[in-house]
């Protein structure tokens, strides 16, 4: 930079002043990003983003360019370091951007907001995320720099300094609950930094109110950080991704529990391939803790323990608890529904392409996809599988400290058992483990299925049905039956407990589970429709969700004995009525309870079109976006020949129709001297513009003459006089356009030159009665003749 040159008005000193200050502002408002992204994962973007648009908008300043100019190049930068530094995925090598990486870039532009808010931090650098965080920092410097170097008046200038301000509240609304820097750390700063600078910029700043400033400052950050939390007292900060509500909601879709007995009947077929299962791990399906008389399932109430709360994930899972970790790839088979198996609890989950419709629950470890799994899909866990202490280990521990939904309809059997059966018991896992041992030691194992020989026993675990189980005759079920009834006695007894469906493989053999667990030549496991098992987990402080299977043995099945004859004769009594041969069995399947299957997806044309024309609307709305500054400066242009062309005084219609030549000769390039009449303007660009063009040349100065002879000449003329004089100067600015190649035509026709000159000349001019314009005609008519003065229009 050489000596003496200024940036805008600015020297150079105080403009690189400027630029640092701001800079540093910006990056303190952005630190808020950190811990939704993670620090790895954003910092380049964030750093990208600034340093692009400091380079931009400082080489913008410097060189002079226009403002369009300015923003066309930050559109540049966006479409072309945007893919390395906000959508690495769709690049080549992470940084040569594919047209991929343009539809991506704008399409995240307008849908990368709502897809950060709606994850669960850490977000991760996925998709189009970094997106939100890129355009911050792109935007948000570019914004504060344009404004201190290219604005003239030092009042307007420091309005630079609510910029950073503004970047704040928008990554605090993107942000966590606990962001690295305390919002009203960063507010104070922020707001003492940019009022110093303010006051600096505006030259307001004098060294006698340091003193005076600075106990205004002090006081103010003591009454925010003392009186804050008086008057807020202890409730949490609220957080705009705490209180948006997923559109996804498990509870609209029926219970797999209640579909048992279907997946039962599935026995042989392979519903999952599990490659990298740790030995003696499960797979979970889904977690239930609801329970309201017909059966259990989830529940959601807004809070982020609840087990119905779904949320997009990122990359990354928070994982709390220790154990063996694993990496597991999964290959569904003949499963349906949305419901998607896991393994243990899950540190990442790759979906590949259906990545954006997983949800997932931090409470339970349970997911779900929301277009629902479908025969062939291959998903990747990063697990980890914590070991499940022995009733030693736990000892005395209470019970955990998790708030579980309400039981409605719990039948009067269920409680009387429970309170019986584990009166003896002392510690909260004797409980349990007494609770637990009652039903698989005294209960018998059915799934029901006559045909194949089981003993009978209804599916469904309603209320009826659980009573019946208790305090029936014979205690027969299966583990939908047994898990729910333990789940439901265990709570009765003061332990928070909820049942689990999913997948022990093995378990569906003879064998039990010390099985063989059926693999495939790879050593993948297969899990199948026999393995599927329901089981309870019971919540202790300091030890989590424990396990406890309830269900008996396979092997333990209720004895059909034929009943001895007796041969004492026996008195008559009256006999119930036979049952008719037509009587109705009951079904195998509770087909009260609703089925896991989607509804059909509708793949009708109109569905079709309708999504066609979706993307084709957000499409036309980005290159709207990208053209609007161009769109606006045409507009003001249409609207101001509209006015000069309307004007009610016919001479001003004239001196109108001349102005608009001068206009589009000022946005071709033309430069005529500031004090030239028309004549002598139509001549320089004779030689100039319109030099290679004789006829178009001998338009303009016949323009010209025209003009000056209606303004100066005694009458007024006519409106067919004004109509030719008009749409003469529409055939000489379209001749005069022609002459240029088609770029510069365009750059012409979206030229803010001619709309900067007039607004200044306004303002240095605002007492003449005339256009200011170079070469515009007065519109004051003077009837006396008189003598055109130089520089006089």
């Amino acid at each position: 930079m050489r000596p003496g040159q200024r940036i805008g008005v600015r020297e150079p000193a105080d403009a690189m002043r400027d630029v640092l200050v701001l800079v540093v502002a910006v990056g303190l408002a952005l630190t808020p990003l950190l811990p939704v992204y993670g620090t790895a994962a954003v910092l380049p973007a964030v750093v990208g983003g600034v340093v692009l648009a400091t380079a931009v908008t400082v080489v913008g300043a410097l060189r002079r360019w226009s403002a369009l100019v300015v923003v066309a190049l930050l559109v540049a930068a966006y479409a072309l370091a945007g893919g390395a530094l906000a959508a690495p995925t769709t690049t080549v090598a992470g940084v040569v951007p594919t047209p991929a990486t343009l539809a991506a870039l704008a399409r995240g532009a307008a849908s990368t907001w709502k897809q950060v808010l709606t994850l669960q931090p850490p977000v991760g650098s996925g998709g189009t995320l970094l997106v939100a965080a890129f355009l911050l920092a792109l935007v948000g410097t570019a914004a504060a720099l344009g404004l201190t170097l290219r604005v003239r008046r030092p009042a307007v200038a420091a309005l630079a300094a609510v910029v950073p301000v503004l970047v704040l509240v928008g990554a605090v609304v993107l942000g966590t609950r606990q962001p690295p820097v305390p919002p009203v750390v960063a507010g104070t700063v922020l707001a003492v930094v940019g009022l110093t600078w303010a006051a600096w910029r505006t030259g307001a700043w004098r060294p006698r109110r340091v003193v005076a400033t600075g106990v205004l400052a002090a006081v103010a950050v003591a009454g925010g950080l003392l009186g804050g939390p008086a008057v807020t007292a202890e409730q949490p900060r609220v957080v705009v991704r705490d209180e948006i509500v997923p559109p996804f909601d498990p509870r609209d879709y029926p219970s797999p529990l209640a579909s048992f007995r279907r997946l039962v009947k599935l026995d042989d077929t392979v519903l999952l391939t599990v490659d990298g299962l740790p030995p003696g791990a499960r797979v979970r399906l889904a977690t239930f803790d609801r329970y309201d008389g017909v059966v259990f399932n989830v529940a959601g109430d807004g809070s982020a323990q609840a087990s119905g709360e779904f949320r997009r994930v990122g990359e990354s899972i928070d994982v709390a608890v220790r154990g063996e970790r694993a990496r597991v790839e999964v290959t569904v088979g003949a499963l349906q529904g949305v419901w998607l198996p896991t393994v243990g609890h899950a540190r990442s989950v790759d979906l590949g392409r259906a990545s954006g419709d997983l949800r997932f629950n931090d409470a339970t470890g349970a997911a779900v996809v929301t277009s629902g799994v479908r025969e062939g899909m291959t998903y990747t866990l990063d697990v980890v599988v914590p070991a499940q202490p022995d009733d030693e280990e736990i000892g005395g521990a209470a019970a955990g400290s998790v708030v579980l939904p309400p039981r409605v309809g719990v039948p009067q059997s269920v409680v009387v058992a429970a309170t019986d059966v584990a009166r003896d018991a002392g510690t909260p896992v004797q409980v349990a483990r007494a609770l637990t041992t009652y039903l698989s030691e005294q209960g018998y194992f059915s799934h029901g299925l006559t045909d194949a020989g089981d003993y009978p026993s209804l599916s469904g675990h309603g209320a009826a049905r659980l009573a019946d189980l208790v305090g029936g005759g014979v205690m027969v079920g299966d583990g939908e039956q047994y898990a729910s009834a333990a789940a439901l006695m265990i709570r009765e007894m003061g332990l928070p407990a909820r049942v689990v469906l999913g997948f022990v493989p093995g378990s569906g053999d003879d064998e039990g589970e010390g099985a063989t667990v059926p693999t495939t030549q790879d050593g993948a496991v297969e899990i199948r429709g026999r393995d599927v098992q329901a089981w309870v987990e019971v919540a202790f402080a300091g030890h989590g969700w424990v396990t406890f299977d309830v269900t008996p043995p396979r092997s333990r099945t209720p004895e059909q004995e034929q009943e001895e004859t007796d041969t004492d004769p026996q008195p008559q009594v009256v006999q119930p009525p036979a049952l008719p041969p037509d009587r109705v069995t009951p079904p195998d399947d509770d087909t009260e309870q609703p089925q896991t299957e989607d509804p059909p997806a509708d793949d009708s044309g109109l569905a079709l079109w309708l999504r066609i024309a979706g993307w084709v609307g957000i499409g036309l709305g980005g290159v709207l976006v990208l053209l609007s500054p161009l769109l606006v400066v045409v507009a003001l242009k249409a609207r101001r020949r509209r006015r000069r062309r309307r004007a009610t005084d016919p001479v001003r219609r004239v001196a109108g129709g001349w102005d608009e030549v001068v206009d589009t000769a000022l946005d071709m390039g033309g430069a005529p001297p500031p004090a030239a009449t028309r004549r002598e303007t139509a001549r320089l660009w004779t030689t100039t513009i319109a030099g290679d063009h004789p006829a178009v040349a001998a338009r303009v100065e016949a323009l010209a003459r025209r003009a000056d002879r209606a303004v100066f000449a005694s009458g007024v003329p006519d409106r067919t006089e004004v109509e030719s004089y008009w749409a003469d100067v529409d055939a000489t600015v379209g001749a005069l356009r022609r002459t240029l190649p088609w770029r510069r035509r365009i750059r012409a026709h979206a030229s803010p030159v001619s709309l900067r000159r007039r607004s200044a000349a306004r303002r240095t001019a605002p007492d003449r009665a005339a256009p200011p314009s170079t070469g515009a005609a007065s519109t004051r008519r003077d009837r006396r003749p008189r003598r055109t003065r130089r520089g006089e229009p």
